[in-house]
């Protein structure tokens, strides 16, 4: 037990309301601690040498679930599925209809830009695979349908990562004559659906603006007011919450931020900030959303929250001032 674990249990001996629980310095675990979302909200800031920890603590309260709670960043991607796995699960029995999951595939601390788009995509591919095999039964698997942005890669994915599967492989678009210009023409979906599908899996519908405005009507023609769910895999779905397409350019795309997204559970996300104030944005649901940072080799809890923080909060708010 090092003396910042000893120095925080004797901070709670003389002040008993800091917001942390310590029955003695034996069962303190200072890296459980700061990972502890907090029941009520307490959250107790601690001087340690020259470094400002910031420790989100667990207090009194009526919840049972710590275990679903209780998350830890993942080690690798194998943890990552498994994390993933768990989260839609719960979020499905909590009846969510529609589902975000997202995480860089360059490596678990990139960021957006770090892998070549086309091998991102390739490396999406195979871990919507392992994802689908840790979360559908095979009895279901003929009800499920993998929605990819384009019919050339469904070929591709039938040859490769999806070599043998029994899931219903489809697409949202197909290419046009005007392709080379980003044209491309959208597929209906109500002509895509079969009666007897039960989930949606739409894989990372960001490179072409108008994969998403079919996921949106894949939601409204075949989702909404039925059984169904939908998951959206690595869609990127930042670009739109951050304005990353001008409304003036990409009004339809725009208003997704007030029609789909609202109605979106976002159930494992990871997102990593570089630079001299570099973090990592995380939630597993139904746990709350954690700033983390990594500090000699373990992931910290810098700040949390019930809602999703902007990146740009983040960014500049919350990790400069951690």
């Amino acid at each position: 037990m090092g003396q910042m674990a000893r120095d925080l249990c004797v901070m709670h001996s003389r002040f008993p309301f800091s917001g942390f629980a310590c029955s003695s310095v034996e069962h303190l675990n200072v890296q459980t601690l700061a990972l502890r979302p907090p029941l009520i909200g307490n959250k107790t800031r601690y001087f340690h040498g020259r470094r400002f920890f910031s420790f989100s603590c667990l207090v009194s309260g009526e919840r049972n679930d710590l275990a679903e709670l209780d998350v830890r960043f993942p080690g690798d991607y194998e943890e990552l599925l498994d994390q993933a796995k768990t989260a839609t699960e719960l979020a499905l029995r909590d009846s969510k209809q529609l589902l975000e999951v997202e995480f860089p595939t360059a490596g678990l601390e990139s960021v957006p830009g770090d892998g070549e788009g086309g091998i991102e995509m390739t490396g999406s591919m195979q871990l919507i695979r392992e994802f689908c095999d840790r979360l559908i039964v095979p009895e279901k698997a003929t009800r499920t349908r993998v929605f990819f942005p384009e019919a050339n890669e469904v070929d591709f994915a039938r040859q490769s990562a999806f070599e043998g599967t029994l899931l219903k492989l489809d697409y949202l678009t197909k290419p046009s004559l005007l392709e080379d210009f980003g044209f491309v023409t959208k597929v209906k979906m109500t002509d895509r659906v079969k009666p007897e599908d039960e989930l949606f899996m739409v894989a990372y519908p960001y490179f072409n603006v108008n994969e998403m405005l079919v996921v949106e009507e894949l939601y409204n023609d075949a989702v909404a007011n039925t059984s169904r769910k939908l998951i959206i895999f690595n869609g990127e779905l930042d670009r739109i919450r951050s304005g990353y397409y001008p409304p003036f350019f990409y009004p339809k795309l725009a208003a997704l931020t007030k029609t789909l997204l609202p109605k979106l559970e976002t159930v494992y996300y990871v997102h990593n900030f570089k630079g001299r104030n570099g973090g990592t944005l995380f939630r597993s649901y139904p746990g709350p959303w954690k700033v983390m940072r990594k500090v000699r080799g373990s992931y910290i809890c810098l700040h949390q929250q019930e809602e999703m923080p902007s990146l740009k909060e983040v960014a500049l708010d919350i990790l400069p001032s951690a």
